[in-house]
């Protein structure tokens, strides 16, 4: 699926680090589906709990003041692994399913917040997605196309 975002990477040597939430992985597990991936994604982390958001250089005080599941969570999830790995680009992804977090009850139970850094230029690239499909892997399917798009106009 993501072939011609690997292949385009390593055409312009850029290299990829994801901090995934809601999508536990997927979106590197599909980068590292496609052959020569080793020579672009450099690390990912799946931070599925706000304390390990926070180890990874999530800002607490930005958790606290706009939730988990917030643009915000987003940009400092995309900002901290590129600056962890010092990667080209950092994707930051967290969101909801349609579950109910009862360590977290804010935000909309099917809103997915995408954030993508590009450390050469220092700059974001946002969007959501609504999160709307009949099943999780339906929806982390979703949030990877639209990663994929949003990365291809970028690069």
């Amino acid at each position: 699926m993501l072939k011609d975002l690997v292949n385009k990477l390593i055409e312009v040597k850029r290299t990829i680090a994801t901090m995934e939430s809601c999508t536990g992985g997927a979106l590197a597990n599909e980068i590292t589906n496609v052959e020569g991936a080793s020579e672009i994604i450099k690390f990912s982390a799946v931070t599925y709990s706000n304390e390990f958001k926070i180890k990874m250089g999530v800002s607490k005080d930005v958790i606290d003041k706009y939730s988990v599941y917030s643009m915000e969570t987003a940009r400092e999830m995309s900002y901290n692994i590129s600056k962890f790995t010092n990667s080209n680009y950092g994707v930051g992804i967290t969101g909801k399913f349609g579950n109910v977090d009862k360590a977290n009850l804010f935000g909309d139970d099917y809103t997915v917040f995408i954030s993508i850094y590009d450390k050469d230029n220092n700059k974001f690239y946002n969007d959501k997605v609504k999160a709307t499909k009949q099943t999780r892997r339906e929806n982390k399917m979703l949030v990877i196309e639209k990663v994929n798009d949003m990365l291809l106009e970028i690069i």
